[in-house]
C-alpha cells in the first residue's frame, strides 16, 4: 500500500488489535514467595540470608532482576530486623501467658447474706462493687445489680437495687429481701447476683455474676462475701421441682373460742408466676372451707395491681365448732384479675385431712392449739384437686 508524504499511515482496527494482543518474550513469573522466604521458627534474625537462599530453588533470572531483588532483599532484612524485637508490651503479654480479657476485668462484688429463720426471710444486703468492666462510650457503665433464685428463675423471684450512673466503683448499700424461704429451699436453691450496665436506648448489658449456694448459709448468722464476678454461666433447666412452682402463699390459722370460729388469715404472696403480657399479675386470693353445701364459705381479698409480691394482711372468720374442723378442708387458690376476660388461675394450695406433709402439720396444729395463731409459709401449685378453675 502505497502512501503520500505528509499523510499518516491508516492501520485497521483488525491490525490495531493484532498489535496489542501480539505477545513478545514470554519471561517466568517470579512468585511471593522468591521475596518473602519462609524462616524456619526459632531462627534468629541475623542469619546469613545467603545460606536460606542458597537452599531454595529458585528461576533463572537477569542480573537486573538479581539486582531488584537485593534492594527488596535489603528492605525485607530492615523491616525483620525491627520486628524480630518485640516491644516491651508484646514481652509482658508473652510472660502473663495470656492477653487481658473479661475473666480479669469484670470488678469485684462486696455484699453480705442472711437467712432469718424464724421468719423464713433471707436478707441479701448489697454494699459495693470495684473495678467493674467499662461499657459505655465514656469509659464508665451505669451498673446495678440483680438477683434470681435458681433453680427456677423467672421475673417472679427478681430483685434489683436502683442504678447507679457514670461509675466502676458504686456503693449500694440496699438490702433485698426474699420472703418464703423455707429450710427446704435453704438446702436445694442457689442465690444468682448479677451486676448489669443500664442502658436507656438499648438492652441492658451483662457484666458479671456470682452464685452463692444457700446451703452455704447458717441460720440467724450473717455471711459476707467479696468475690470476683465471673462470666456468664448457663442455668441447668434440668431441675423441675420449682419450675412447677407458681408462688409461695403465707397463711395463717387460728381457732378462735371467742368467735366460735376458724380465723383463716392471708398475709402476702411472693414470687407469683406472671400472667400478663407486662410481666406481672395483678393477684387476689380466694378461699373456701369445704364441704359447702350452703356455697356460703367463699372469701375473697382486695385485687394488688402490678405485683407479683402482694401484702394483703386480712382476715376471714368461719362459724363452726371446732370438732367439726376435722371433718373440712380449706382451699385456698390464687388469681390474675382481669378486665373484660375471664380471671387466670395463677395456683392453690389445699390444707385439710386428706392433705400431706406441711399442709396437713399446720392444719392438725390449729385443732391442737385452740387460741393460737399458727402462720406458715405454702407453695403454690398449678394443680388444685377439688377446685373449680374458674371465678
Amino acid at each position: 500500500m502505497t502512501v503520500r508524504k505528509g499523510e499518516k499511515m491508516a492501520i485497521s482496527i483488525q491490525e490495531h488489535m493484532a498489535i496489542d494482543v501480539c505477545p513478545g518474550p514470554i519471561k517466568p513469573i517470579k512468585q511471593i514467595s522468591d521475596y518473602f522466604p519462609r524462616f524456619p521458627r526459632g531462627l534468629p534474625a541475623a542469619v546469613n540470608r545467603n545460606s536460606v537462599h542458597s537452599t531454595v530453588s529458585q528461576p533463572s533470572i537477569t542480573q537486573s532482576e538479581a539486582t531488584e531483588e537485593d534492594d527488596v532483599d535489603k528492605l525485607f532484612g530492615a523491616y525483620g530486623a525491627a520486628s524480630a524485637a518485640p516491644t516491651k508490651r508484646e514481652e509482658d503479654t508473652e510472660a502473663e501467658g495470656y492477653e487481658s480479657d473479661d475473666s480479669t476485668t469484670l470488678g469485684t462484688l462486696d455484699f453480705s447474706l442472711l437467712y432469718d429463720q424464724e421468719n423464713n426471710a433471707l436478707h441479701c444486703s448489697i454494699n459495693k462493687a470495684k473495678g467493674l468492666k467499662p461499657m459505655d462510650h465514656n469509659g464508665l457503665a451505669d451498673p446495678y445489680v440483680k438477683l434470681h433464685l435458681l433453680p427456677g428463675a423467672s421475673k417472679a423471684n427478681k430483685l434489683r437495687t436502683k442504678t447507679l450512673r457514670n461509675t466502676l466503683n458504686p456503693i449500694w448499700n440496699e438490702t433485698l429481701t426474699y420472703y418464703g424461704i423455707t429450710d427446704e429451699d435453704m438446702v436445694r436453691k442457689t442465690l444468682r447476683i448479677s451486676v448489669c450496665d443500664e442502658d436507656k436506648f438499648r438492652h441492658n448489658e451483662f457484666i458479671g455474676e456470682t452464685r452463692i449456694p444457700l446451703k452455704r448459709l447458717k441460720p440467724n448468722q450473717t455471711k459476707t462475701f467479696n468475690i470476683c464476678l465471673e462470666k456468664q454461666l448457663p442455668i441447668d433447666k434440668t431441675e423441675d421441682k420449682s419450675l412447677e412452682e407458681r408462688g409461695r402463699i403465707l397463711i395463717s390459722l387460728k381457732y378462735s373460742s371467742q368467735k366460735t370460729g376458724l380465723v383463716v388469715g392471708i398475709a402476702r404472696c411472693a414470687h407469683l408466676a406472671a400472667m400478663d403480657a407486662n410481666g406481672y399479675s395483678d393477684p387476689y386470693v380466694k378461699i373456701y372451707l369445704k364441704p359447702d353445701v350452703d356455697k356460703k364459705s367463699k372469701h375473697k381479698t382486695a385485687v394488688k395491681k402490678k405485683t407479683l409480691n402482694p401484702e394483703f394482711n386480712e382476715e376471714f372468720c368461719y362459724e363452726i365448732k371446732q370438732a367439726d374442723l376435722a371433718k373440712k378442708t380449706l382451699e385456698v387458690t390464687v388469681w390474675d384479675y382481669d378486665i373484660g376476660k375471664s380471671n387466670d388461675f395463677i395456683g392453690g394450695v389445699t390444707l385439710g385431712i386428706n392433705a400431706k406433709g406441711e399442709r396437713l402439720k399446720h392444719w392438725f396444729d390449729c385443732l391442737k392449739s385452740k387460741d393460737k395463731k399458727i402462720e406458715r409459709w405454702h407453695t403454690l401449685t398449678n394443680e388444685l384437686p377439688g377446685s373449680i378453675l374458674s371465678d
